[in-house]
Parts: structure tokens; C-alpha cells; sequence
């Protein structure tokens, strides 16, 4: 009898370690847990190079796929305005597209001064910010995740 009650109690300690384990997910080694988890991931784009805003719209799209909810913030300046300037962009529908899932594009204030640009000039989907660098360091004090753009 001892035995048999040594034996229940084991298979139930190893049944609760069990029950007790991450659900994982068998494609990315990720747990479900993850998949609740809000992510915030702000973009610093500072290069002129188109085919960098191609590669970082599509980038954005993955992460979209993978997390739905993410919260994507691009912060636009310097040389990289160019993303999102009515006259230099290569992703303007992109951007319309990504804008509309909830990504938020933002051009700095500051460089469109230095650069002579309005608002008039910079896409109708794009926000403002006074300050870009400002902005992502903010981002940043906030917890959000943060990724360089470009090559």
C-alpha cells in the first residue's frame, strides 16, 4: 500500500509539473504568454536610401503578422525624412496601408525647419514631433523596444 501511495503521489507531482509547463508554440519556441503581452516597437529612420523604406515597410508588416496588437511607432528625420516627403517617397501607399492597421509614421519638426520643409510637403498620413531624437529617447524611458532602420 505504501507503494501504491508513493506512486500517486509522484505521477500527481509529475501531472501538476505538467500542467504547470509554458504552452509553447511550435513555430517560434515563443510562449502564448507572449502573444498577450502588448509590444511597442518605435523605428528611427535617418537615411535617405529608398531602398531602405522599402525593406522597413516590409519589416513592419512582419511584425504585424507575427503580433497584431504591436504598437509601431516610425520616427522620420534628418535624411530620412525623405520617407515621408510627398516628393521623395517610394512607400507613400505603403505607408497609407500601414497607417490604416495602426502604425504611426512621424516626421521631426525640427529637421523640416533645418530643411526648409512645411507640413504641406510631408505625406497626409504622417504625424509631427517637435524634436525626433527627443521623441525616441522618450520611447524609449517608456519601455518601448527600439530599432535602427536602414543598412
Amino acid at each position: 500500500m505504501k507503494n501504491i501511495n508513493q506512486y500517486l503521489l509522484g505521477a500527481t507531482f509529475l501531472l501538476a509539473l505538467i500542467a504547470m509547463r509554458p504552452q509553447w508554440n511550435s513555430y517560434s519556441g515563443q510562449t502564448s504568454l507572449d502573444e498577450k503581452k502588448t509590444h511597442r516597437i518605435v523605428f528611427h529612420v535617418t537615411t535617405p536610401d529608398t531602398a531602405a523604406y522599402r525593406a522597413l515597410s516590409r519589416q513592419i508588416v512582419h511584425v504585424l503578422e507575427h503580433w497584431p496588437s504591436a504598437q509601431i511607432e516610425v520616427v522620420a528625420h534628418n535624411k530620412g525624412i525623405g520617407m515621408l516627403e510627398k516628393k521623395k517617397s517610394n512607400v507613400a501607399d505603403r505607408i497609407t496601408a500601414l497607417t490604416a492597421q495602426g502604425v504611426r509614421f512621424v516626421a521631426c519638426e525640427q529637421t523640416m525647419k533645418i530643411q526648409k520643409l512645411e507640413k504641406s510637403d510631408i505625406l497626409p498620413d504622417a504625424g509631427f514631433v517637435e524634436r525626433g531624437i527627443v521623441h525616441v529617447v522618450e520611447r524609449q524611458e517608456e519601455g518601448w523596444a527600439y530599432i535602427k532602420a536602414g543598412f
